[in-house]
């Protein structure tokens, strides 16, 4: 047991105890007085005025009583607490869990569907509010906490503090989001507050000088363990982290993971729409699948998902922990729809779904269009007719570096070509000092041999050694129907990415990146860092499949990862037509705000929370795929959650980081039990005791 403020109850002591003995203390003394009849003694008996400063104190079940009740009180004064095996500190971080696997129904094990767990994190929040240590009557500092919500990125709600009325409504103001949730930039977040220095009188200074030692804080973290990168936060030693567990490890669940459409190359007006499922459910689920266009069903389609599998168990995890592999399984719509659509999918099944999230998703198709290629080669027949194979709306332009330089140099004519596939061969651009240099212009590419310098580019160190792809990315919407296990690059260049690049490494070998894609504000591009020729990829199909698919995804063609399609929780950067004026977003539920573009025309929303459709408008002209209502130019966007680790509900109650393993908390948010309330109800209970003890004696 501990006391948070023994000093003033010892001080209230000192006064309260002596004050009541001196009451038993004193003594009446009587006086000898004689009186002709029995009848007076009872005036005599009747001075109750003590006239003597001492006496023999006796045993008195009043004053016992009373020594108890004050006894009491004094104690409630010093706030008595047991400590639960938990931390304590005079300053705590909390930390809220809002992601979409908060919005699951399962806060209450005992009663799945009445709570969410982010009603039950917010609830244990403000019980460990409730028992933070108050200033102290006579002076001094009371504990101090902060409030830090949390999904793919921490806010904070509320810096340190000791007003309860402040943290309890930042904790109750916080709301779910469809987000992911990612703690490694929040853990960041809360240890630089929780490792901030305390400037205290007379504490000697660090080495530097800099800054004073202080106490470390507590970060309290109310989540149900469902962190992607936990095995990626670096906890330091002198950190103190409690994990407060949410919900329960048996939730089941059925979810979208995976969307995206994609157009026939024969025939650009049929639509196919890839769905992708989960199941976390112990048995066999059927479940209906629903494809509606611009709000209109189009088709209803049901699909049977396997039994979860059980996972193998490892010696740091929790008995009660159920280990499950997910069950996956997936359909495909096909429609004819050569015009623009905004797409939505969405799970319809018997069984109540725990989170709502996952169960629909959103995409954004532009309308069915042929593109328009230009290729820049010295020679390469290969490659040439690989590019007039594809489906284009003309002949592909096939130009010499000189000639692609006089048009890349006019902007006009530039853009009259959606993608420029450029072989052994980087144009010249002007730099920021205003001198000539390789590099890439505004526009779509496709770099095949040497690759452009940075940003939109790799550091090329020169010619390397013959190596493999050892390492490639099949998340991408282009790598993924690719197979390159046979791929040797016999010409292959020592390459690297500079640090901070908006470089995405797709493919990699012992010489560092073989593709990457490159993506700035006015540039995007599809980088392979060595000569196709030098290579046996030419003659393998999967690089017909590179070029057609890269051709599409570089034009916005691809709705997956496209300009139109975000994750919940991210950033939307749109760029917008030169002009544009009046811009707003107006966000699913409706909501609009005012947003104003860059110089450049770009406009940044950091809001895009919840799944659903976010409209961009404004007044200008329009992009391709923008459409003109009611005078205002219209573009929509589409935020789904789509991650098969948030779609996995069941809580983890140890969680793993990178440097130790981190036991949930149960019961007591706190990890302590305060007994002042139960002291001052003891207390009251004495004194009603007392009461009566002494009326009966008085009746007596």
């Amino acid at each position: 047991m501990s006391f948070l403020n023994p000093i003033t109850a010892i001080i209230a002591a000192a006064v309260a105890v002596p004050a009541l003995l001196i009451l038993y203390f004193l003594k009446l003394r009587r006086r000898d007085v004689e009186v002709s009849t029995t009848l007076l003694w009872k005036r005599a008996i009747e001075d109750l005025q003590a006239n003597a400063p001492f006496q023999r104190l006796r045993n008195n079940i009043l004053l016992i009583l009373q020594m108890l009740a004050l006894l009491a009180l004094l104690l409630a004064v010093a706030q008595p607490q047991l400590s639960a095996n938990v931390s304590s500190g005079a300053k705590s971080v909390i930390i809220i869990d809002r992601s979409a696997s908060m919005q699951a129904t399962d806060g209450d094990p005992d009663k799945p569907g009445t709570l969410t767990r982010l009603e039950a994190a917010k609830r244990r929040a403000l019980e460990l509010v409730d028992r933070l240590r108050e200033p102290g009557l006579l002076g001094g500092a009371g504990d101090e906490a902060m409030v830090i919500a949390m999904d793919t990125i921490g806010e904070v709600r509320q810096n340190f503090t000791t007003s309860k009325a402040a943290l309890r409504a930042a904790i109750e103001a916080i709301t779910p989001t469809d987000a992911p949730s990612r703690l490694k930039d929040t853990y960041g977040l809360a240890r630089a507050f929780a490792q901030r220095p305390v400037f205290q009188e007379g504490a000697a200074p660090d080495q530097d000088g800099s800054r004073i030692a202080g106490q470390t804080a507590v970060m309290h973290l109310f989540s149900d363990g469902r962190l992607a990168d936990a095995e990626k936060v670096e906890a330091q030693p002198e950190d103190v982290f409690v994990y407060h567990a949410v919900g329960s490890p048996l939730t089941e669940n059925v979810g979208i993971v995976g969307l995206r459409a994609e157009r026939s190359y024969d025939k650009p007006g049929t639509m196919s729409v890839f769905v992708a499922l989960q199941s976390t459910a112990a048995a066999a689920r059927a479940v209906d699948v629903q494809l509606a266009i611009d709000g209109q069903v189009a088709a209803i389609k049901q699909v049977t998902l396997p039994s979860a599998g059980a996972g193998q168990r490892t010696a740091d995890m929790d008995p009660n922990d159920r280990a499950v592999v997910p069950a996956n399984g997936g359909l495909v719509f096909s429609v004819d729809r050569p015009q623009a659509a905004i797409v939505s999918v969405s799970i319809r099944q018997q069984e109540p779904d725990a989170m709502p999230a996952d169960d629909v998703g959103y995409l954004v198709v532009p309308p069915a269009r042929r593109l328009a290629v230009a290729l820049v080669t010295p020679g390469n027949l290969f490659l040439r007719e690989v590019v007039e194979g594809l489906n284009l709306s003309r002949p592909p332009l096939v130009l010499t570096p000189g000639q692609a330089q006089a048009i890349l140099d006019d902007p006009k004519k530039a853009g009259e070509y959606d993608v420029w596939i450029l072989d052994r061969w980087i144009p010249t651009v002007r730099g920021a000092d205003g001198k000539p240099a390789p590099g890439l212009p505004p526009g779509r590419f496709m770099v095949f041999g040497p690759p452009p310098p940075p940003p939109a580019g790799l550091i090329d160190r020169g010619p390397g050694e013959a190596t493999i792809a050892l390492d490639v990315r099949r998340a991408h919407p282009v790598m993924r129907p690719l197979t390159l296990d046979a791929l040797v690059v016999t010409g292959a260049r020592r390459t690297a990415v500079e640090d901070k690049s908006p470089v995405t490494v797709l493919a990699e070998g012992a010489t560092g990146p073989l593709i990457v894609e490159a993506a700035t504000l006015e540039t995007r591009a599809l980088i392979v860092a060595f000569d196709v020729i030098e290579s046996t990829w030419w003659v393998d199909p999967s690089f017909v499949l590179f070029v057609a698919g890269g051709v599409r995804h570089l034009a916005g063609e691809g709705a997956e990862g496209g300009e139109g399609v975000i994750q919940a929780g991210s950033v939307l950067t749109q760029r917008l037509p030169t002009g544009a004026e009046q811009v707003s977003i107006s966000r699913p539920d409706r909501a609009a705000a005012d947003l104003v573009p860059s110089a450049d025309g770009q406009v940044v929303f950091r809001e895009p929370q919840n799944v659903g459709i976010y409209t961009l408008s404004w007044k200008g002209p329009p992009g391709g795929s923008d459409v003109l209502v009611d005078g205002r130019v219209r573009r929509a966007v589409a935020a789904n959650l789509l991650d098969p680790a948030e779609s996995d509900l069941g809580t983890r109650l140890k969680l793993g980081l990178q440097s130790k393993l981190v036991d949930a908390q149960s019961g007591d948010a706190a990890g302590v039990r305060r007994l002042w309330p139960w002291l001052l109800l003891a207390c009251l209970l004495i004194v009603m005791v007392e009461w009566w003890i002494y009326n009966r004696k008085v009746a007596i």
